[in-house]
């Protein structure tokens, strides 16, 4: 989960995939956190993104260094935990003009049941489950 982690931080945005309906959605997202052993991610829960991902919470994310690519397949877990979502706005302090620990609309979530494939043009796909 680590060599992950370090792949979404070195890339800064990565690109998360739902589903609303039928109709696939992508947007690029830039928040990844290590809590108590597990991969979180943040948004608000006002958004598109929110919704979609409580009604299907299985989810994608792809994200590219200039060499090599993620994918991650998993299942987004919210975490109503104060102290999860404090860690998360301790490691982006940025996002605190928009987002606080205590309001209704931090929302973090953790990633379940993971596939990541790392991939590149010149060598075999590397798979890391978490």
């Amino acid at each position: 989960m680590q060599e992950v982690y370090d792949f979404l931080k070195k890339c800064q945005t990565y690109y998360l995939a739902t589903v609303e309906g039928d109709q696939p959605r992508v947007r690029p997202f830039g928040t990844a956190d290590i809590f108590e052993g597990k991969l979180y991610i943040q948004t608000g829960k006002v958004k598109s993104v929110s919704r979609q991902m409580q009604a299907n919470p299985k989810i994608e994310i792809c994200a590219f260094d200039g060499s090599q690519w993620i994918r991650i397949a998993a299942t987004a877990v919210r975490d109503e935990r104060l102290e999860a979502k404090k860690h998360m706005l301790d490691s982006y302090p940025m996002l605190r003009d928009r987002y606080k620990a205590e309001d209704d609309n931090t929302e973090v979530l953790y990633l379940k049941d993971a596939t990541a494939t790392i991939s590149s043009f010149t060598g075999q796909p590397r798979v890391i489950k978490f």
